[in-house]
């Protein structure tokens, strides 16, 4: 009876806790920046300028450039710039990065930067891993490993931040029938979610 309980519980928690958190989110951000961005305005101009709600747009309309901007080459080479001094903080590197690479995987323009989701079978045993071809052309590899039979494949760690990036001969590389915004959840989660999950 209790495992009963405790299970129909658990499966609630499940159920409702993506949904709560995706609130919670949205409503901390409205209320961080209407707070901050208001205030701001406030401050800066009189009370007359401000109506509720304009530190939220601002807010948004404010990422909305910044996405814009980041296409453009200038921009990204001062970000990079920037990004290059935070990697040289002893202390912030770390957090910094963990964070970055956490926050990539859901990068809506990662499939830029993979070419193909791939299987590849572990020497004899039968096991296989997904991975992505991050380099499918051997002369932007290093000397010594641009041989024409290799390729870069990167390996994501479930539950984990980070990886591994392998030298992989073109032949133990098979394609997967699944887009990299499926295979990133798939793997990220450890097959808990779902194919069928990933395409809602």
């Amino acid at each position: 009876m209790f495992g009963f309980i405790s299970r129909n519980i658990l499966t609630g928690l499940i159920t409702i806790l993506p949904i709560v958190l995706t609130v919670y989110l949205l409503y901390w951000f409205g209320v961080t920046a209407e707070e901050f961005l208001g205030g701001l305005i406030k401050s800066l101009f009189s009370d007359s300028y401000y109506w509720p709600g304009m530190g939220m747009v601002i807010g948004l309309a404010g990422l909305f450039a910044i996405g814009v901007l980041m296409h453009a080459y200038v921009v990204r080479l001062i970000f990079k710039k920037i990004e290059g001094l935070i990697l040289h903080m002893p202390v912030v590197k770390p957090v910094y990065r963990a964070i970055r690479d956490f926050f990539d995987y859901f990068n809506p323009n990662k499939e830029q930067d993979f070419n193909q989701v791939v299987s590849i079978e572990m020497a004899d045993t039968g096991m296989k891993v997904i991975g992505f071809i991050t380099q499918p052309l051997s002369t932007e590899l290093p000397d010594g490993y641009n041989d024409e039979g290799n390729v870069l494949v990167y390996l994501p760690l479930s539950y984990m931040i980070g990886g591994y990036t392998v030298l992989v001969p073109r032949d133990n590389v098979k394609p997967v029938d699944m887009t990299i915004e499926e295979a990133m959840r798939f793997t990220l989660t450890a097959g808990v979610a779902s194919r069928e999950n990933t395409k809602k």
